[in-house]
């Protein structure tokens, strides 16, 4: 039988680069050779596309150059070599990308043109959930609680009479904490709003909500959704960002997992049903991660949904499934299985 020719996007151009990498390295730790023949392609932070062996230390130098074809006939890679290109047909795309043009359905609208099945959220979810904003019009609309917040457009100054503080101010579009700030002080809002803008023109103000952050891993379609065990970030100090520290691996420098998570049962199902109508009501398929936060009286607010979540070593979502009893080879498969039976080409 034929190897399913599967093709692992990695690396691209926003600030979770390094991020990507490492999740890519995972996966090919974890991929089955013996069902799946694999081509890696690395995109390097100025957004060259390599063909390579896979995420190595020297995968930016190696390799030849190769994109996706938009030509759905090609449905698949065209691979340059010495003036002439090759065509290699792929079976499926695993998009192992996060943020900015990897997880905002730019990537997601590229595949759609190649006509190659993919897997995780469609263009529409992916940008939705990228959007931290409209991610919550959406999901406010559905009836599930979320932070209060304010938008702060390209031209616009924040009124910091409004506030109640402390707030977060973020990026809108954006991943892994980058540009996030912590503001205690009307002095502090300036600055931090200025921050967030070297990562996104659009910022989102969130009032700080008092309550254990609490996440939950998805996997599926429809009916048929699969959840891991929850998680509870444990913090000593400021807030989450595991991805900008100097040895995530080593573990981290303000915060520890703990799964499952240390709370009541009936909280525990309520976080996973909660996680489930927001990846319903947002579009999601495949694969996502929904972080919440769990309050004193119970109430469950969202933090934020991951769509391309990480898979490094030191990550949260395969953690999470792991506990649940699927490791990531498993959840690999499930994952390909469930978007070539969702769009047979």
């Amino acid at each position: 039988m034929d190897r399913l020719k599967v093709g692992i996007l990695f690396g691209g151009r926003s600030e979770e680069h390094p991020v990507s990498v490492k999740s890519a390295r995972e996966v090919a730790k974890s991929l089955d050779t013996a069902k799946y023949e694999p081509y890696y392609i690395g995109i390097t932070r100025s957004g060259a596309w390599r063909l390579c062996d896979g995420p190595d230390a020297d995968w930016e130098t190696g390799g030849r150059p190769a994109v996706l074809s938009p030509d759905a006939g090609v449905h698949g890679l065209l691979v340059l070599d010495q003036g002439r290109h090759e065509t290699i047909r792929l079976d499926i795309v695993v998009p192992v990308l996060h943020g900015r043009l990897g997880e905002d359905g730019a990537m997601q609208g590229l595949l759609e043109l190649s006509g190659i099945p993919y897997v995780g959220c469609d263009v529409q979810s992916s940008a939705l959930c990228m959007d931290k904003v409209l991610t919550y019009l959406v999901v406010r609309g559905a009836g599930i609680a979320t932070p209060r917040f304010w938008t702060v457009g390209a031209d616009e100054k924040p009124d910091p009479d409004q506030l109640a503080y402390p707030v977060f101010v973020k990026p809108a579009r954006s991943g892994s904490s980058f540009g996030v700030t912590k503001v205690a002080r009307e002095e502090e809002l300036a600055p931090a709003v200025e921050d967030a803008r070297q990562y996104d023109s659009k910022v989102v103000i969130e009032e700080a909500v008092d309550g254990s952050e609490v996440g939950c891993a998805i996997l599926g379609d429809g009916d048929g959704l699969i959840v891991g065990e929850v998680d509870r970030v444990a913090l000593s100090h400021g807030f989450f960002r595991i991805h900008q520290e100097s040895a995530p691996e080593t573990g981290s420098e303000n915060s520890t997992f703990i799964v499952p998570a240390d709370i009541p049962a009936e909280s525990r199902a309520y976080v996973q049903e909660t996680a489930k109508a927001v990846y319903r009501a947002l579009g999601c398929r495949g694969i996502a991660r929904v972080d919440l936060f769990l309050k004193a009286d119970g109430q469950v607010v969202l933090n934020e949904v991951n769509t391309l979540p990480g898979l490094t070593s030191y990550s949260r979502y395969p953690r999470m499934m792991a506990a649940a009893g699927l490791p990531l080879a498993e959840v690999i498969d499930r994952l390909i299985s469930s978007a070539l039976a969702g769009k047979p080409q």
